[in-house]
C-alpha cells in the first residue's frame, strides 16, 4: 500500500499520473478559492472557528467527487 502511495505521488510530481494536469489545477482551485472565502467571510462575521471549519469542510467536501469525476488517469 505505502508503495502505492509513493508511486502514484512519484507520477503526480513528475505530470504523469493525469491526462491534463491543467484540469486538475483548475478543478481543485474551483473547489479550494470558494471555501477559503467562505471561512474568511464567516469567521469575520463571528461565527466560531470550529463551526465554520466543520460546515465548509463537509460542504466543499462533499463537492470534491463531482469536480473530480471526469479525471482521467495515465
Amino acid at each position: 500500500m505505502w508503495d502505492m502511495f509513493l508511486n502514484s505521488l512519484k507520477l503526480f510530481f513528475k505530470g504523469k499520473l493525469f491526462r491534463d494536469p491543467a484540469m486538475v489545477v483548475r478543478q481543485w482551485a474551483i473547489g479550494f478559492v470558494p471555501a477559503l472565502i467562505a471561512v474568511v467571510v464567516l469567521v469575520k462575521i463571528g461565527l466560531p472557528v470550529w463551526l465554520v471549519v466543520l460546515g465548509v469542510g463537509l460542504i466543499f467536501g462533499a463537492l470534491q467527487p463531482w469536480l473530480f469525476k471526469d479525471l482521467k488517469y495515465n
